[in-house]
């Protein structure tokens, strides 16, 4: 799933690219992935991209006023529209500096679920991969009207020391689905959640309420090194290379079996119904494999 480094990367190559250049079709592949109707798709023709941004892993394009060759005016335009993507566990956006063919998508075209032409033949698609569709695409005149968007805590590289304790404080539980939850920090998710608490040398299930004041701080100090750093590496990037970019990147996270590059043991996994997380024994749980539910079910 892209996180907050590479939606950020996603929104400057938008920004570098997009910007400025008007939408000439809004083309929709995928019917259950466009979640609203009013705007109704049409409103985006004629639009100029006028900003590219993200609300934690929520991508954010802004259109704004209607180009000086656009049409003429479209029922349901407004002065500016949003949209806003959440790109889920399988979603991408591909940038196309020329498409193949001008005629329209049709519907169910493969992973294809909506795709941007604008005026100098450019644009992307929004892909999904996988039988389970989650992508999910909002036209609306104000971020906050999308759901997710609203629910969001404060963003992840935007808080101090004390905020980020704070917010962690907040909920009870195990440190890592903490830190994952989007009401309470926006941006991060499965992956680097596994290399911030590898950085901070904190088992994934140690409790919040039970941290020091100590740990607060390495904690809050391993997530600003390893989200600045993967947003560095990130930016500037092409799509295409950004999924690379952030495999190369990873310390533990999809590593299971492999030497950790820290201390050099193994890399060991726990599996939940639909994730799992990554972690290194000798550094984050004094040497002590973690019980993984799934491993435990087969021994008996």
């Amino acid at each position: 799933m892209p996180e907050l480094p590479e939606v950020e990367a996603l929104a400057a190559y938008l920004r570098e690219r997009a910007v400025g250049r008007t939408v000439q079709r809004f083309e929709v592949s995928s019917f259950s992935a466009l979640k609203t109707y009013d705007p109704p798709a049409s409103a985006v023709a004629g639009l100029v991209v006028t900003a590219a941004g993200r609300h934690g892993k929520f991508l954010d394009l802004t259109l704004g006023g209607q180009s000086s060759v656009g049409s003429a005016a479209v029922a349901g335009r407004s002065d500016g529209l949003h949209l806003v993507v959440h790109l889920a566990r399988a979603g991408w956006l591909h940038y196309r500096e020329s498409f193949k063919s001008p005629a329209p998508l049709k519907p169910g075209s493969g992973p294809i679920a909506i795709r941007v032409r604008l005026d100098d033949e450019s644009g992307f698609d929004l892909t999904e991969a996988g039988t389970q569709k989650s992508l999910a695409a909002y036209l609306v005149r104000d971020p906050a009207e999308v759901p997710g968007v609203s629910r969001l805590g404060p963003d992840a590289l935007e808080v101090d020391r004390d905020q980020f304790a704070e917010r962690l404080r907040s909920r009870r539980g195990q440190v890592k689905g903490v830190l994952t939850d989007q009401e309470v920090l926006a941006g991060i998710g499965n992956a680097y959640s596994d290399e911030i608490l590898h950085v901070a040398r904190m088992s994934p299930f140690a409790l919040t309420h039970k941290l020091t004041d100590e740990q607060i701080t390495t904690l809050f100090e391993a997530m600003r090194q390893v989200e600045t750093d993967a947003v560095t590496r990130s930016v500037g990037q092409k799509a295409a290379e950004l999924k690379g970019e952030k495999r190369a990147g990873m310390r533990v996270h999809a590593r299971t079996g492999l030497p950790c590059p820290v201390c050099g043991d193994t890399v060991r996994e726990v599996s939940f119904a639909d994730k799992s997380l990554q972690y290194c024994p000798t550094c984050q749980t004094g040497g002590k494999p973690l019980a993984d539910r799934r491993l435990s079910k087969l021994i008996r």
